[in-house]
């Protein structure tokens, strides 16, 4: 690996195993937990098929998620440290995960027994393709020859301008993870409400507005990227919970309003479609803020 430092993160960021193998990321995958099965969130998809997960959860499982403990970072990062690299470690929001603490307690063995090495962790405050987008973007700048340090800085400059907009199809998932009340599930599901939410300054995920049906859900999406998008040339990625149809038909009107570069449209993984279910729909991309 080059520039003697390596951008570690977890699979959370649901980026294609294209673009992790571009930048040269290491993935340290959360798991799943289906009945008693347990599959290893891979971004090579290897344990389970993100298509088999999202069919299975239409058929009634409940999946479960663990976060990442500070061994699974110690193991993997020792082997990097050793071999002379310095570590610089995205994570996903504290807010939503234990896993950036885990990370920061592993941060601060490590640093006393390779006191030479440079070893960070940055919450991200993001998650899924948002923190996916954050962590390709400093790929880029890595292997564009910045150091340590313009990396480093450059993600502190950028993660509060990660636009995260999603809506839901079945409110039910948002009810289990405690995102909303079990009243306010019964009511949108009757009135066929589906919420738009984002995740805030704090990478919570927050209830932001509420439309009528799906496609009124996409309409708002749309809205709230023109609104708090930065007027530049964007790198936008869409998630989508195994519903390419409406995925394909967000890129049809985010191309009317946006100047894009790079748009990837790709599933929303296991550990984030554990709390979403099928049929979530979201839209990553630089915004002006929050």
């Amino acid at each position: 690996m080059s520039n003697k430092f390596v951008i570690v993160s977890d699979s959370t960021t649901d980026l294609p195993v294209e673009l992790a193998n571009e930048i040269e990321l290491v993935v340290i995958p959360l798991s799943v937990h289906i009945g008693d099965k347990t599959y290893v969130n891979y971004l090579d998809e290897r344990e389970i098929k993100t298509k088999d997960f999202y069919d299975q959860v239409m058929n009634g499982a409940l999946p479960t998620t663990s976060q990442v403990n500070p061994t699974d970072y110690e193991d993997t990062l020792k082997p990097i440290l050793d071999a002379g690299n310095d570590v610089l470690i995205l994570s996903f929001s504290s807010a939503l995960s234990g896993t950036y603490n885990s990370g920061r307690i592993a941060v601060e063995t490590l640093k006393a027994e390779y006191p030479d090495r440079k070893i960070e962790i940055i919450d991200t405050k993001s998650a899924s393709l948002g923190e996916g987008l954050l962590v390709y973007l400093a790929g880029l700048e890595r292997k564009q020859g910045k150091t340590f340090e313009e990396v480093h800085q450059f993600v502190l400059d950028t993660y509060m301008h990660i636009g995260h907009w999603f809506t839901v199809n079945d409110i039910n998932h948002l009810r289990r993870g405690g995102r909303i009340s079990a009243m306010s599930s019964v009511v949108a599901n009757l009135l066929n409400i589906k919420p738009v939410m984002h995740a805030n300054e704090e990478g919570k995920l927050v209830a932001r507005s509420k439309a009528v049906g799906r496609k009124k859900a996409i309409r708002s999406l749309v809205d709230r990227v023109k609104e708090t998008a930065l007027d530049v040339e964007q790198t936008v990625f869409i998630g989508h919970g195994d519903d390419l149809e409406s995925a394909e038909m967000l890129k049809t009107e985010l191309e009317k309003v946006l100047n894009i570069k790079k748009l990837v449209i790709h599933y929303i993984g296991p550990v984030i479609g554990a709390h979403t279910g099928q049929g979530v729909l979201a839209v990553f991309f630089l915004a002006k803020h929050r």
